[in-house]
């Protein structure tokens, strides 16, 4: 079975975990119906984006 040819050092191994870290997701309402959305995307609900109407995609 093959070995790891060098060990990882503690400050290496820090470094690479400071990125895997997870963030919460953000999220806005709709200034038409007041629903909550994600950021810069259509409204699921009235299909509002920036004061205009949109045609919703339903995705089942």
């Amino acid at each position: 079975m093959p070995n790891p040819r060098r060990r990882r050092s503690p400050s290496l191994q820090g470094r690479q975990r400071a990125h895997k870290n997870l963030e919460a997701k953000t999220f806005s309402t709709c200034p038409n119906c007041n629903a909550v959305r994600k950021p810069h995307c259509i409204c699921p609900t009235c299909g509002y984006y920036k004061d205009r109407a949109y045609e919703v995609k339903v995705t089942a």
